[in-house]
């Protein structure tokens, strides 16, 4: 096949054009030309932007596009529009975050999804983000009807995640010493680990398939405690866990899921939101790698970046100190005798 992939120098876009590579398809990449551009030198670069210089893509046919990087439907609406005779299929990357209510588990992907009260908005935020999301799936559909194919990941994990949500935790745990965690340890845990993302898109494109699919993992119920524990046995077995409980994370500010990574707390309206339904991925052949690689390869990775670097999620080791000081303290205060 020929494959172009908007985007393809970032995250899951460099995964993708290295498993189409692997695969022995041919690859063009559409890119500002800014963010890794010393990547693939044997691929056909092509330079513009998503909003406005679209230009290069003229003229052109590919087997199939993927869209790693839509997050506006406006923006999304000029690439179906000039690629609309240019291609077989339009892969669109969307998310689980779409969906209106995650109140229960095992959502399918004919679910509800969220709607915009205006749709006119084109900022990105934590309040908007799925909505848009759900609103640049609908302009693929409406410029490929029949032919789209819609993958709705979890959240995304592994080697050059930009976003640290996982990383967070084979990073802090491999290096050891008394780690704060919240003391939930029930809570589920959905995540993809990119490569495998990348082969089962690549894979489906081969096979021709379309349609909409949850691309999420692993195939069975994994907990928070456990991936922290298996994260200890495979990285580091000095390290020590102090549970902590919500109620102590939110008098001091640590925030669900961006200061404790992966961690939503059960009964607060989202226990669907890592437990969605696998099956029709699953039945179609996605196969999932055992999550002891995911850290291991994850751990490896992150410690070949600069000194210097800054995690993107989770809290400073000095934070840790702190909060881990003022549990200990509260600790022997509520133990003293009167």
């Amino acid at each position: 096949m020929n494959i172009l992939v908007l985007g393809g120098t970032k995250f899951l876009g460099r995964h993708l054009v290295e498993e189409s590579l692997r695969r022995g398809h041919e690859v063009t990449i559409f890119t500002r030309g800014k963010t890794n551009a010393d990547l693939f030198p044997e691929v056909e670069h092509l330079i513009g932007d998503r909003d406005g210089n679209l230009s290069s893509l003229i003229g052109r046919k590919w087997d199939a596009v993927i869209d790693t990087s839509g997050y506006v439907p406006r923006v999304v609406g000029q690439s179906t529009a000039i690629l609309a005779s240019a291609t077989s299929v339009y892969t669109f990357i969307s998310s689980i975050s779409v969906y209106k209510d995650f109140s229960t588990p095992g959502l399918t992907e004919d679910a509800e999804v969220l709607k915009l009260e205006d749709e006119t908005v084109e900022e990105v935020t934590g309040e908007t983000y799925g909505a848009l999301k759900a609103l640049c799936e609908e302009e693929v559909k409406k410029t490929f009807p029949d032919r789209h194919l819609i993958i709705r990941p979890g959240l995304i994990v592994g080697p050059h995640d930009p976003t640290d949500r996982f990383t967070y935790w084979p990073s802090r745990v491999g290096n050891g010493g008394e780690v704060l965690a919240p003391d939930d340890p029930n809570t589920p845990v959905q995540i993809i680990d990119v490569r495998d993302l990348a082969s089962f898109i690549v894979q489906q494109l081969e096979n021709k398939a379309v349609g909409t699919y949850h691309v999420t993992g692993p195939d069975e119920k994994l907990t928070l405690g456990e991936l922290l524990e298996q994260t200890k046995h495979e990285l580091n077995a000095q390290t020590t866990f102090t549970w902590v409980p919500k109620s102590f994370l939110d008098q001091h500010d640590i925030k669900m899921w961006i200061d404790m990574p992966l961690y939503i707390p059960l009964g607060i309206g989202m226990d669907g939101f890592s437990a969605v339904n696998l099956d029709k991925s699953l039945g179609d052949g996605l196969s999932l790698r055992p999550i002891r690689e995911t850290i291991v390869d994850t751990f490896k990775w992150s410690q070949t970046r600069d000194e210097q670097y800054t995690m993107q999620a989770g809290i400073t080791k000095n934070k840790e100190q702190e909060l881990l000081e003022t549990w200990q303290k509260e600790k022997q205060m509520n133990i003293a005798p009167n």
